[in-house]
C-alpha cells in the first residue's frame, strides 16, 4: 500500500511538515495544543513513555537507568498533540468508479494516509477513524512504528451504504478521547448535514477542520438528454432533462452549495479546504492546508 501512495520525493516532503493546532479551547487541557514554534525551547515541560519510532536521542538515559523504562522528554514547546482524523465512507465517496485517479475515495485515502504519516512522526497522538454506517477505529498509537499497521488500515478500508454526518460526529464527541485537532474529509453528501455534528465537536473542545472533496465530473458534469439519474447509496433513480439552462443552474448550485460551506466554517472558526479530484493530493497538503495554519 505505502509504495501505491507515495513516492520517494513525496514522502522526503512530508517528513518535513507537521500537523498545528492553532487555537485553544475552552475545557482544553494544557498540553492539548503544541505550539508553532515547536522545538525551540530548552525547557522542560513532563515526560511520555517511550513508544516505537521515537528518536533514540530525546530518552532521557538517567531515568532509565533509575526506573529501567525508557521516557522521551518533553520541552516546554513539544507538548502533545491529539490528532483525529476522520474519513466519510459512505457509498458517495465511490466515485466515479471507472476512473480510479479521479475516485473521490482513493484521493481521500491519500490525503488521510499522508496526514497520518505526517502526525505518526510528529509524535502526536494520533486517532484514525472511518465514518459510515458502522465506524472502525484505528489508535490512538504514536510513533512512526505503527506506520505499516496505519498503512494497513487505510488501505483496507471499503465504500458502502449512506453515512449520517451529524449522528457520527456526535456519536464521535461521546467517546472521551482526548480532544485536540480533528480534520474530517467528506463530500457532505450526508441526508442528514454535517452542522450539528461539527458544532457536537467544537462544543467538546477540538479545533476543527474540513476538508470537502469533490469529483471534477461532479463539478463539470458532462451531460446531456433525457437521462435517468441513479442514487449510489439508495439506488433510487430520478427522471431528468439535461439541457444547457438545467446545466447551468446545476452548476450555480453547487457554488452556491460550496460558498454557504465555507461562509458556515469562517463564522464557526473551522479550517475549510475544497478540493476537486483532478488537483494533485499532495498539493492539498502542502499548500492549501499551509495556507489554512492546519500544516506547517
Amino acid at each position: 500500500m505505502a509504495d501505491r501512495l507515495f513516492d520517494e520525493k513525496t514522502l522526503r516532503k512530508l517528513e518535513r511538515l507537521t500537523l498545528v493546532a492553532n487555537r485553544v479551547r475552552a475545557g482544553v487541557m494544557k498540553g492539548e495544543r503544541r505550539s508553532t514554534k515547536r522545538g525551540t525551547s530548552i525547557e522542560f515541560a513532563d515526560y511520555r513513555n517511550y513508544t516505537r519510532g521515537d528518536d533514540l536521542r530525546r530518552v532521557d538515559w538517567n531515568v532509565f537507568a533509575r526506573l529501567e523504562r525508557p521516557f522521551i522528554k518533553l520541552l516546554e514547546e513539544e507538548e502533545d498533540l491529539a490528532v483525529h482524523l476522520l474519513i466519510d465512507v459512505s457509498e458517495s465517496m465511490n466515485w466515479p468508479r471507472e476512473a480510479n485517479d479521479q475516485n473521490k475515495f482513493r484521493f481521500s485515502q491519500r490525503v488521510l494516509a499522508g496526514l497520518a504519516y505526517m502526525s505518526l512522526g510528529s509524535g502526536d497522538q494520533l486517532t484514525v477513524t472511518a465514518l459510515g454506517e458502522r465506524s472502525l477505529i484505528w489508535g490512538p498509537y504514536r510513533g512512526r512504528g505503527y506506520t505499516l499497521s496505519l498503512l494497513d488500515f487505510v488501505g483496507g478500508l471499503t465504500t458502502g451504504g449512506t453515512t449520517d454526518l451529524n449522528g457520527a460526529l456526535k456519536a464521535y464527541t461521546l467517546r472521551g478521547a482526548r480532544p485536540g485537532l480533528c480534520l474530517l474529509i467528506s463530500d457532505l453528501m450526508s441526508p442528514t448535514g454535517y452542522q450539528d455534528g461539527l458544532s457536537a465537536l467544537q462544543g467538546r473542545g477540538y479545533e476543527v477542520g474540513l476538508i470537502h472533496v469533490l469529483s471534477h465530473d461532479e463539478v463539470e458534469p458532462q451531460l446531456a438528454g433525457d437521462l435517468q439519474l441513479i442514487d449510489v447509496e439508495t439506488g433510487i433513480g430520478q427522471d431528468v432533462s439535461v439541457d444547457s439552462a438545467m446545466h447551468d443552474l446545476y452548476i450555480r448550485r453547487l457554488l452556491a452549495w460550496r460558498d454557504e460551506i465555507g461562509a458556515y466554517c469562517l463564522r464557526r472558526g473551522i479550517h475549510y479546504a475544497t478540493v476537486e479530484t483532478g488537483t494533485p493530493w499532495e498539493e492539498l497538503i502542502l499548500f492549501e492546508l499551509r495556507r489554512l495554519g492546519v500544516v506547517q
